[in-house]
């Protein structure tokens, strides 16, 4: 099993497209890269803390590559504009990746390299150290499965499951 920590913007989109895909056996929705201890939804909403929205995504490279799970990353959000995704904009909603050691790194980098073919601007996704993770709270677990019905994940993460299916059909779950 591998993990990735990825942040995309709200986390609530990334962690809808990973429970749908197979090989995924845990999704944490979550905050890292800020300085305050014991960050808090309302407080890292703020921008105030450092920390960015993130999942945790852990997975079975024998099922699912490790390069299909960052490029469905790429796919889900736009890795191309600032501390921005559609209307959440503030450092808390930037592109980034975590890396717990040299070779997430290199990964990484090396998916960003290969992402960037598909963007017209720049790729702005941050690639940093991973400090320490804080799990989101239990409300923000599996958010889109609990709550389809909300306007934001029928405005928002609904088009992006749906561009998941077109370009990833094969690796996601009825």
């Amino acid at each position: 099993m591998k993990t990735f920590v990825l942040g995309g913007g709200c986390f609530w989109c990334l962690d809808a497209v990973y429970r749908k895909t197979k090989g995924v056996t845990e999704v944490v929705s979550g905050y890292t890269g800020g300085q305050t201890k014991n960050p808090f939804y309302e407080a890292v909403c703020s921008g105030t803390t450092g920390h960015a929205e993130v999942v945790a995504v852990t997975f079975d490279e024998e099922v699912i590559p490790e390069d299909v799970i960052l490029e469905m990353f790429f796919l889900s959000h736009d890795p191309t504009t600032l501390n921005r995704q559609g209307y959440d904009v503030g450092t808390q909603y930037r592109s980034a990746m975590f890396y717990a050691d040299g070779q997430q790194r290199e990964v990484f980098e090396a998916a960003i390299a290969r992402a960037q073919e598909s963007w017209n601007d720049p790729i702005v996704t941050e690639v940093v150290p991973l400090g320490e993770f804080h799990p989101a709270e239990e409300y923000h677990q599996d958010f889109y499965a609990k709550h389809p019905e909300q306007g934001y994940c029928q405005v928002i993460i609904n088009p992006k499951l749906a561009k998941a299916r077109k370009y990833y059909a094969q690796w996601l779950a009825a």
